[in-house]
């Protein structure tokens, strides 16, 4: 065996092993953005204020090929190493949707376009891997999906993902941080259950966010992720996701086999409420198309009660890290009653954070909730 894979899969070495791709995305990313800013500031390749705009100045939107560049160059030296099917599968989705977002970031591509891309990108994985979900864990008194019904709904599990988490891409830092976030939660789960493989996937995409986030709240050389770097991000994560749940499906001895899915949500619950929520005031209160862009989103809510984007951004993120550490501690419990308190402290949490607002009172900053 050769001996650098040999010395990856030591027990002694494997988490000194996971900072090196984790370092080396780090550096190939903080490397290539302030390129990429350069060359769009240029050729003039910037978002211009609009509307729906919260910035008054025309700022570069390619942050995803910085991003791209950092996970695409180490996952293709990992998979190259280690012989993974996962990763050069992983590596070919990400390289349809760079391509893509690449399009819509520069020309505007329709949104049937993505979409289909979106599809093509997660079934080439799920169908060569055949890492899927299985069942509902008990969620659902229902058995052992037929592989079809399977295939699809893991399918769902992948568009979803990736279109609410490209949806909360609207403020300084936010998408960035829940990335990150949640790739770490993910990360640390995947060591614990000796997932090391995927550790490193997911440690690998923390390595490349953190650069971006540097220019993304950066005033001077602030860069936006783009739908280059949302798709992409997105996909990464439900490919976490359904990798987290399929393996404690398949393990029986799996730490969370009896709380994955459950806990899957609660690392994803931000991005996936957020569009649940918008979409039915749109649909319903609102009577518009569910894709119809709008200022409804929990971010602009929060923006709207007088905090920055850093603050709003640190909100969200904390309360997603609590909602996490909740679903932890509740492991105990059936999966059911996991799952109802779940869905309901996180509905609380940011129905809750919605309703603070930030008010100076003789210079001094004061937090209130709002009464209406």
């Amino acid at each position: 065996m050769n001996p650098i894979i040999y010395n990856f899969f030591r027990g002694d070495y494997v988490y000194l092993w996971l900072l090196v791709p984790s370092f080396l995305a780090f550096v190939i990313s903080f490397s290539a953005l302030p390129v990429v800013i350069h060359v769009a500031k240029t050729k003039h390749l910037v978002d211009e204020p609009g509307v729906r705009s919260v910035h008054n100045k025309g700022i570069p939107t390619l942050g995803g090929v910085g991003i791209f560049l950092g996970i695409s160059v180490v996952l293709s030296l990992l998979g190259s190493m280690l012989y993974d099917n996962k990763i050069l599968t992983l590596l070919a989705g990400l390289i349809v949707l760079f391509f893509l977002g690449i399009k819509d970031d520069l020309l505007v591509l329709s949104p049937r376009k993505k979409f289909v891309g979106q599809i093509f990108s997660s079934l080439v994985v799920i169908l060569i891997t055949d890492i899927r979900i299985m069942n509902f864990s008990g969620i659902i008194d229902i058995g052992e999906l037929p592989y079809v019904v399977s295939v699809l709904f893991t399918l769902f599990v992948y568009v979803l993902i990736i279109n609410a988490y490209n949806l909360i891409d609207g403020i300084d830092g936010l998408a960035g941080c829940i990335g990150l976030l949640a790739s770490t939660c993910f990360g640390i789960f995947f060591c614990i259950t000796e997932q090391f493989v995927l550790a490193a996937i997911a440690f690998i995409t923390v390595g490349a966010l953190v650069p971006f986030l540097r220019h993304n709240f950066s005033s001077r050389q602030k860069i936006f992720m783009g739908d280059t770097g949302s798709m992409i991000i997105g996909f990464l994560l439900a490919f976490q996701a359904v990798n987290f749940i399929w393996y404690s499906q398949i393990q029986e001895t799996n730490s969370f086999s009896s709380s994955a899915p459950v806990i899957a949500l609660a690392i994803l619950f931000f991005p996936l409420f957020d569009t649940f929520r918008v979409f039915c005031i749109r649909m319903f209160i609102l009577k518009t198309s569910p894709f119809q862009p709008d200022n409804n989103h929990i971010h602009h809510r929060i923006i709207n009660n007088g905090f920055k984007h850093w603050q709003t951004t640190f909100i969200i993120s904390f309360t997603s890290l609590m909602i996490v550490i909740i679903a932890v501690n509740v492991m105990f419990l059936p999966i059911g009653w996991q799952l109802v308190l779940l869905v309901s402290l996180g509905t609380l949490a940011f129905m809750s954070i919605m309703r603070l607002r930030l008010i100076k009172i003789k210079g001094q900053i004061k937090l209130k909730f709002k009464l209406s």
